[in-house]
């Protein structure tokens, strides 16, 4: 038996997975380990390529774009490590994360899950990561800028306080190790997501069986977006910084973890952002003597985003099992 099961999901991203085994096989030499890939259906030739670098690794076909939590979960029924490690593709290891973890649960049974801090490709660690649920939650809200809603929304969503400073309220899926035994009582990952806040969900449950560790002297290189094909697309402004999917995913969160009402909640307050959004750039270009109907386009992106919502409300609000996929 495997030390480790390192758990890969594809989508047409074979170099990026060959450059991660690469620094996992580099890297890795104090424990045993397996590696499977699971292919949302890439239909292109990532198995040739993977598999010539790397024959022993396991691959597996999910057969349609399963997403994040489906293609892993079958990976974890698939797996036959003491331990699994849930591994993006767009990552690269930089020294043994994996045997110090692996370590780390030997020795802390308490432990339920543990991860490491993120950098970015240049090596910096990666700003504005979020560890509690409450994080998660505030940025949802688009709210005036300044200390007043800064502290308006910590009252009503506060942060946990923990003795260890390693603790947290859940982990990222771009790197998440735990116990097989630890997933038999938690529950796999909800496949009613697609992607994204599947792991937030998961780590709410996760953390019922024990403490989440984010070991802050152990680092890995997350790439990031290494399957998306919108991310130089999206604009970010304030009031338009959602993208669709990650949005009905974390949507769908909060209505699993908080139920009906905080729902329902951050809905409405979508809903009746968007006369305020018009009303408020119409005022600035009265102001600034411009045309009122001038530059527009990010209050209908934010409408079109808020629509998007609500083409999955009913869904989400009766917590129906599905497919949230955009």
């Amino acid at each position: 038996m495997p030390d480790l099961s390192i758990i890969i999901v594809n989508y047409k991203t074979p170099q990026l997975i060959l450059d991660c085994l690469t620094s996992v096989h580099t890297y890795t030499q104090s424990i045993s380990f397996e590696v499977l890939v699971i292919d949302n259906q890439s239909n292109d030739t990532s198995q040739t390529i993977i598999q010539a670098s790397f024959p022993t690794v396991r691959w597996f076909q999910m057969g349609y774009n399963s997403g994040f939590a489906r293609a892993n979960n079958l990976g974890i029924r698939q797996a036959q490590g003491r331990f699994i490690l849930l591994l993006n593709s767009d990552t690269l290891l930089i020294d043994d994360v994996l045997g110090h973890c692996v370590q780390v649960l030997d020795k802390q049974p308490d432990v339920a899950a543990v991860s490491a801090l993120q950098l970015q490709a240049n090596r910096q660690i990666r700003p504005n990561l979020y560890t509690t649920f409450g994080q998660m939650r505030r940025a949802f809200y688009i709210l005036p800028g300044g200390e007043a809603s800064e502290r308006f929304l910590n009252r009503l969503m506060p942060d946990p306080h923990y003795a260890d400073p390693n603790q947290v309220e859940w982990l990222s899926g771009a790197f998440l190790m735990t116990r097989p035994a630890v997933i038999a009582k938690a529950g796999m990952l909800d496949e009613s997501f697609f992607m994204y806040g599947e792991d937030v969900e998961w780590g709410y449950r996760l953390g019922k069986q024990g403490r989440l560790l984010l070991l802050r002297d152990q680092k890995f290189v997350h790439l990031e977006y290494g399957s998306s094909e919108d991310n130089q697309q999206h604009i970010v402004t304030h009031i338009n910084r959602f993208k669709s999917q990650v949005q009905v995913s974390q949507l769908l969160w909060v209505r699993k973890q908080y139920g009906i009402g905080a729902y329902l909640v951050l809905m409405l307050h979508y809903i009746l952002m968007i006369p305020v959004v018009f009303i408020w750039k119409i005022a600035v270009n009265l102001r600034d003597r411009r045309r009122p109907w001038a530059d527009l386009g990010n209050q209908w992106a934010f409408t079109k985003q808020v629509g998007i919502f609500l083409r999955f409300f009913w869904k989400t609000l009766l917590n129906k099992p599905g497919f949230y996929k955009v």
